[in-house]
């Protein structure tokens, strides 16, 4: 079990980056595979809002063409959505109490280190070194 991460996603749509051969192989191969992989609801918000934008991607996506690939990417069957459980302000209290470094873009971080925390996940592939500051996740760069 494991999530991926949004840049993951954003490598692999975007056939400008260095990155996009190997994260589109990957995504091909979790679309597949019979264990269950995952991603949070913000990680697909966030994917759409880097790919739609004219500052981040050479040749965005429009609004329907980032759809059509995360929706392609959603009808996985191993694929699941973390979502916040009655444990996550508890767990949130720990994460803020015991990483008070956390604050602007790292929140967002929290938010998917909780989520994986609830539901008992550690891995997650992603770009972001950023990740490494959350104890007791297995970070993995594909790239």
């Amino acid at each position: 079990m494991f999530v991926v991460d949004t840049n993951i996603l954003a490598y692999a749509a975007d056939k400008d980056s260095v990155g996009h051969a190997t994260c589109r192989d990957l995504l091909l191969k979790w679309r597949d595979q019979s264990s269950p992989w995952y991603l949070t609801w913000g990680i697909a918000y966030e994917f759409m809002r880097v790919v739609t934008h004219p500052n981040v991607f050479r040749n965005p996506l429009s609004p329907s063409g980032g759809w059509r690939f995360l929706n392609a990417i959603l009808t996985s069957p191993t694929l699941g959505i973390l979502t916040e459980t009655p444990r996550h302000s508890e767990l949130l209290a720990q994460m803020v109490k015991g990483q008070p470094a956390i604050r602007g873009n790292l929140v967002f971080d929290a938010h998917t280190a909780v989520l994986m925390r609830e539901h008992g996940i550690r891995t997650i592939y992603t770009h972001d070194a950023d990740f490494n500051r959350f104890p007791g996740l297995e970070v993995i760069d594909p790239l």
